[in-house]
């Protein structure tokens, strides 16, 4: 059984090409040049991208470049690019959705061989609570007790979902517990979930209208949420996981998309990434003054504990499989059992 219907992804596709007629940021636009590049990206980042279009409207490579911009849930937004959706550059929450495209030869194969290996924007999986945390979650094995609610997206259609599922497992995994074990947890965990939304910002969205005592969530969606007058608390467990987003430009793409992804990962789009809440990828960035942090000043304590990918999950491809295959993954299965699939 599917945890999220076609049906639903189709109206997420016709959703995501209205937004990319009509969605749009940027600076103005050069006498003799008109160029606008199409951002394709999962929810979160949204803000981060807009702030670094505007620092690089004001630079020679990016004076009077425009964007059209459709933002939405990361596994959404990769079907629609397959399915047409026009994009020059691609940001998404997990390595899967741009292989998507990579497989549809819409993406070079090597699009993840630089030094950064394809990732421009990373996080951490955090626990949002409510202001004061009222209801004392000091870390995982505090989700799974009666009367605690929770907010995290649907896998199927959402990658920070995928990250919350993966930090959850390694909680278990990593300090010593089995598989069985594990799957025992996120069973407990996934009862107690109250909302099941379709991206993370839209569980966050959820959260702060007064859905569920905690929110599974990036760390930059927590800051990016005081920084916009929300009241709000969260707790860094003491295993977490390195959230790598990636970003990709596609083989037909306007040639300055190549410039905006260098732009992207260099000092000044890094500092833009932290001053939104994202941890940078690259040393020497400076993340002081990042409002909303709960120390603006040392905005990212480092986790005692800190899962990754290819340490503790081997793969993308891997990790897919076993945990998200739309019939057979582990997640999946123990949504579907919960009777909250979508």
């Amino acid at each position: 059984m599917k945890i999220r219907t076609r049906a639903a992804a189709a109206l997420a596709l016709v959703a995501s090409l209205a937004l990319s007629a009509c969605g749009g940021d940027g600076g103005g636009e050069s006498a003799g040049e008109s160029v606008t590049l199409n951002i394709v990206g999962f929810a979160v980042p949204e803000a981060a991208n807009k702030a670094i279009a505007a620092e690089w409207n004001k630079t020679d490579a990016g004076k009077g470049v425009k964007f059209k911009t459709s933002y939405g849930a990361s596994g959404d937004q990769s079907r629609a690019v397959v399915s047409g959706l026009k994009a020059d550059y691609v940001h998404f929450s997990v390595t899967s959705d741009v292989t998507r495209l990579v497989d549809a030869d819409l993406v070079d194969a090597g699009w993840n061989s630089g030094a950064n290996k394809g990732i421009v924007s990373s996080s951490v999986v955090v626990l949002a609570v409510r202001e004061g945390n009222p209801k004392n979650i000091q870390g995982w094995d505090d989700l799974i007790k009666p009367g605690i609610s929770i907010v995290t997206p649907n896998p199927a259609s959402s990658g920070a979902a995928r990250w919350n599922a993966l930090a959850a497992w390694g909680h278990i995994t990593a300090n010593g517990g089995t598989d069985a074990q594990a799957q025992d947890y996120l069973t407990k965990l996934f009862a107690n979930v109250v909302a099941l939304p379709n991206s993370g910002r839209d569980a966050t969205t959820a959260f702060l209208g007064g859905t569920g005592d905690v929110l599974l969530a990036y760390e930059n969606e927590t800051i990016l949420a005081r920084q916009n007058g929300e009241k709000l608390d969260w707790v860094l467990p003491s295993t977490t996981i390195l959230i790598e987003n990636p970003g990709a430009v596609l083989k037909n793409a306007n040639p300055k998309a190549k410039e905006w992804l260098d732009f992207v990962l260099g000092p000044q789009g890094q500092r833009q990434f932290a001053l939104k809440g994202f941890r940078p990828i690259i040393d020497g960035v400076d993340t002081k003054g990042v409002e909303g942090a709960i120390d603006p000043n040392n905005p990212f304590p480092t986790p005692q504990k800190l899962l990754t990918v290819d340490k503790d999950f081997e793969s993308w491809s891997a990790l897919s499989k076993k945990f998200f295959d739309e019939d057979a993954g582990l997640v999946t299965k123990i949504i579907t059992a919960s009777g909250k699939a979508q």
